[in-house]
């Protein structure tokens, strides 16, 4: 017969108890701090909903990540609907896998980073063209200031400038 050994019982530690006079007061300052950090992180059970949420839409990528991008490019009083998440995070899905198509078109078996940037491109070039819209917009102004600055130096007024187009 072979005896079987029990492991003592784990005591559990005793903390000193503090007096209730020498109870420290939260400052205000903490407490105004804990407050930001509970506003910023969800509780387990808000996340727990927005995975089963996300779960029943068929969102492609889960909720917190993309409202923490947000929130992380928005101004800090801002708040976000449920229903701009839930379009934000489709959106989302629609440039991923359009991006995905323009990745396949190429012959390859394994994709790279080149691939990507190649697929990715074309948003990426609509931000270049948006730039040299604006720049070229200005240099228009630009040159419509110095034709009427030297329609004034060579005496033309507004008038025959108007009776000439009505002519026309």
């Amino acid at each position: 017969m072979t005896a079987v050994i029990e492991p003592e019982a784990k005591k559990p530690e005793e903390k000193p108890q503090e007096k209730p006079a020498e109870a420290k007061k939260p400052e205000p300052e903490k407490l105004a701090e804990a407050s930001q950090e509970e506003a910023k992180a969800p509780t387990e059970s808000e996340e727990e909903v927005s995975e089963e949420e996300d779960a029943k839409l068929k969102l492609p990528f889960p909720t917190a990540a993309v409202v923490r991008i947000m929130k992380a490019n928005m101004d800090r009083e801002k708040m976000i609907r449920k229903d701009v998440k839930v379009a934000m995070n489709k959106w989302l899905g629609g440039m991923c896998a359009r991006v995905s198509q323009e990745m396949n078109k190429f012959p390859y078996v394994m994709m790279h980073l080149n691939e990507l940037n190649e697929g990715k491109r074309i948003y990426e070039d609509m931000e270049s063209f948006d730039k040299e819209k604006q720049r070229i917009l200005a240099h228009m102004d630009a040159m419509k200031k110095d034709i009427e600055r030297l329609e004034r130096d060579l005496g033309k007024k507004e008038e025959d400038v108007i009776t000439r187009e009505e002519k026309e």
